[in-house]
């Protein structure tokens, strides 16, 4: 598949799917309480170069807002977080992007990717 090609990928039971216009050229593991307990791998988007093509079921869990993470309520697939962007390790306003599970896309190798390990259990 050519990195510009669609990338697509969707919960385990299909409630949620969704749509990318790029392969991720890297992932992020962060360890705080919240992803390493989900074990999701992040691949982060502007918001424009993602579409939905189907969002049912959704929950929201928003305990450290304005970061929200969404999962699908029928399977408990971790779906998305929508995130502020970050720089210098503080929320830069008015900007944000979508990170994706990327252990949800479809025929793509994780193992094509580096991955990148931020700190969350001590970041924030």
């Amino acid at each position: 598949m050519s990195e510009a090609a669609t990338l697509k990928g969707s919960c385990h039971c299909g409630a949620t799917r969704f749509e990318v216009t790029a392969h991720p050229k890297d992932v992020t593991r962060c360890n705080c309480t919240f992803c390493s307990k989900r074990g999701v791998l992040w691949a982060y988007y502007e918001p424009e170069q993602v579409t939905f093509t189907r969002r049912e079921n959704v929950a929201t869990y928003a305990r450290n807002e304005p970061v929200a993470h969404h999962h699908c309520q029928q399977c408990g697939c971790g779906t998305w977080t929508d995130t502020p962007v970050w720089e210098d390790n503080a929320p830069v306003p008015g900007r944000f992007k979508v990170g994706l599970n990327a252990r949800l896309f479809d025929d793509f190798s994780l193992d094509a990717v580096r991955v990148k390990f931020v700190d969350g259990r001590n970041l924030w």
